[in-house]
């Protein structure tokens, strides 16, 4: 098999040639409803079909995307890929959109990449790091505390019920303002893990489980040295239900406080 340094470079390439046309379709309508406040457009279609025909014919590895699914991912090696993350900010013109694609081994992120057209920002890393910016290489996460750090925090309804339901997100939410004053929501996935990776997040707290929203960021918040779990601090797989990835110090006293908020809210239903 390829390398994996072919193989990112290649995936870099492939990204590289798809970027015009996702610029090109920025404000692009709904087009497949998928769900509750959950729709594809036609530029995620094609942009799906096009970048996984490439890498299947240049790689020989088979693609399991967002929109057409794929092979199942815990045995063997596969791409994965998110074509348009942020659909709604992409959709709306918002520049926070990008495009997610990491290569997995035996149900691990091995490389990962996030291509954010719209800001001129392409973040790549395989296991081991470093993670690259632009082809530049970041130097590693340092040690920091959360009350120094900006944190990505995924988006909610609070009404909502679910695996991590809306009123915990709420007074999640709540409790780490408290701690700091720079949260931040970008409606990306893939942003909040890249700037984790990058430093210029702290850390970042995703609700979601898809392995083609998480599985590059993850693969390069590893990459720089971060720490990455679930919410309840067990170590993240692709089958896990949430991210939490953070810089060594910001993990261990946000997993601390999602704990406490966690307590505290299961003591306000009980009452």
């Amino acid at each position: 098999m390829t390398d994996l340094a072919e193989l990112l470079g290649i995936a870099r390439d492939v990204l590289d040639g798809a970027s015009s046309r996702f610029v090109e379709g920025v404000g692009a309508p709904s087009a497949v409803q998928k769900g509750r406040n959950d729709f594809a457009t036609e530029v995620d279609l094609e942009l799906e079909r096009t970048i996984s025909r490439q890498l299947s014919e240049c790689t020989g590895i088979p693609v399991h995307g967002e929109e057409f699914g794929g092979p199942q991912l815990l045995t063997g090696t596969s791409w994965v890929l998110d074509p348009i993350d942020g659909t709604f900010n992409y959709s709306a013109g918002h520049p926070l959109s990008g495009m997610l694609l990491a290569l997995v081994q035996e149900g691990v992120p091995v490389l990962g990449l996030t291509w954010l057209p719209g800001l001129g920002q392409r973040y790549a890393a395989a296991v081991g790091g470093p993670v690259y910016l632009n082809g530049q290489p970041l130097p590693r996460l340092e040690p920091s505390k959360l009350s120094a750090a900006m944190i990505g925090f995924g988006s909610f309804n609070i009404d909502g019920a679910g695996r991590v339901p809306g009123i915990f997100r709420f007074n999640l939410l709540g409790a780490l303002s408290r701690l700091s004053g720079r949260v931040r929501m970008h409606g990306s996935t893939g942003i909040d893990l890249a700037y984790t990776a990058s430093g210029i997040l702290g850390g970042a707290v995703v609700f979601g489980h898809h392995p083609w929203d998480n599985a590059a960021g993850v693969a390069m918040v590893r990459a720089a040295g971060g720490v990455v779990t679930d919410l309840l601090g067990r170590e993240w797989t692709i089958e896990s239900g949430s991210v939490l990835a953070a810089a060594p110090g910001v993990h261990e006293e946000l997993l601390d406080l999602i704990s406490e908020t966690a307590d505290r809210v299961r003591g306000e239903v009980e009452q």
